[in-house]
């Protein structure tokens, strides 16, 4: 089947040769939950302004739902919806209003139009007739998704979509993708939240200085971080922390307590404790984690920065 968004070695160079994006390739699968990270200045905004035809490539090629942006760019651009970062509205606009130009604009005709069950849908149905400047900043968040639906497009990019919300309209608008999902919509999430990565997508890439450091599902990218931390809680308080062959850090985080992190390929927990042990120290509770998506993050972007 078709990827939903096909990128092959995509370049952009700005003006002042600042290079956005490095032979990028990438494939999101029809139907997935796909989540693009990286950190800031990485080029996750730049590949995004590409595919909604907002920014110019520099090379490479690139396809939305089938329809290469450069040969049918009408056709790509109607298969794509993008929640942006920015609140963006006409002030004096209402919701209602809205998202009738935004259908005008996307050549729905009116009896095809379904802003009410849109505003309904992200529970704005009570605010539809009053101006768009009167709404909080979370209700504004929600108008901004009905709008990229209006033309009922195969694929929405959600370019941090929970920025500087609160827990609860964060746990709404995660139920909401999750119902966009299900009734078949292709789903691609930026976001600095690395949890809701880890809780949404079923497929994860990285982009870090341009160029693409990790394409693969949530499960094998996880398998990927190497280290595991166990905190050990010892009978008696320690001035000193013991020395832990195979461990990477060794940190006493109080008198009686050692956090310790070590390479599970090369070292196993019971070695680990069992070095504590000989060590003459009592040990009365130990609890362990495994790695996250924030730990594999961090790895990869360090490696690729040269640390």
């Amino acid at each position: 089947m078709t990827a939903a968004i096909l990128l092959e070695n995509l370049e952009k160079t700005y003006a002042g040769g600042k290079r956005a994006l490095e032979g990028v390739s990438l494939s999101v699968p029809r139907g997935s939950m796909f989540g693009l990270l990286g950190p800031n200045g990485a080029g996750k905004s730049t590949l995004i302004n590409i595919l909604a035809g907002l920014v110019n490539k520099s090379a490479g090629r690139a396809e939305v739902w089938g329809f290469d942006i450069d040969v049918h760019p009408r056709n790509a651009k109607a298969s794509l919806g993008v929640v942006p970062q920015e609140l963006l509205f006409d002030a004096f606009f209402t919701p209602f209003e809205t998202l009738e130009m935004q259908a005008g604009l996307f050549g729905v005709p009116p009896r095809k139009r379904r802003s009410m069950e849109l505003l309904k849908k992200v529970r704005l149905d009570d605010k539809a007739h009053v101006y768009a400047r009167t709404l909080s900043g979370g209700m504004k968040r929600r108008l901004l998704i009905a709008k990229a639906l209006v033309h009922s497009p195969p694929i929405i990019i959600l370019d941090e979509p929970t920025a500087g919300v609160d827990i609860e309209l964060r746990q709404m608008l995660w139920e909401y993708v999750r119902e966009l999902h299900a009734e078949g919509t292709t789903v691609v999430l930026t976001t600095h939240y690395l949890e809701e990565a880890e809780e949404l997508c079923d497929r994860i890439a990285i982009v870090n200085h341009g160029r693409i450091v990790a394409d693969t599902d949530k499960g094998t990218l996880l398998a990927q971080a190497r280290d595991k931390r166990v905190v050990v809680t010892l009978e008696q308080p320690i001035s000193v922390a013991p020395a832990i062959t195979g461990a990477t850090r060794t940190e006493l985080l109080s008198g009686n307590r050692l956090d310790i992190l070590y390479d599970k390929g090369l070292v196993h927990a019971g070695t680990v404790l069992a070095q504590i042990t000989a060590a003459g120290l009592a040990i009365v509770d130990v609890s362990t984690r495994e790695a996250d998506l924030e730990d594999v993050f961090l790895e990869l972007t360090a490696a690729r920065a040269g640390r």
